[in-house]
C-alpha cells in the first residue's frame, strides 16, 4: 500500500474511531462504518488524481 492510501485511510478510520461511541449502537456504527468505507474507496482514486500522485495503470491487461 503506498503512503497516500495509508494515510487517507488511517485519518478516515481514527475520525470514525473518534466518533463512533455518539453515533449509537452497534448494528447502527457498523452500518455508518460500511456506509464510510464504501464512500472512502470511492473517493481515493479521484483524491489521488487530485494530489497528482494516482499510478497510470489499467485493469485491462494488454
Amino acid at each position: 500500500m503506498d503512503p497516500v492510501s495509508i494515510g487517507f485511510y488511517a485519518s478516515v478510520c481514527g475520525l470514525l474511531g473518534l466518533v463512533g461511541p455518539k453515533l449509537g449502537t452497534a448494528p447502527i456504527r457498523l452500518g455508518i462504518g460500511a456506509g464510510v468505507g464504501v464512500l472512502a474507496v470511492a473517493l481515493l482514486p479521484h483524491l489521488k488524481v487530485m494530489l497528482g500522485v494516482a499510478e497510470s495503470y489499467s485493469a485491462v491487461s494488454p
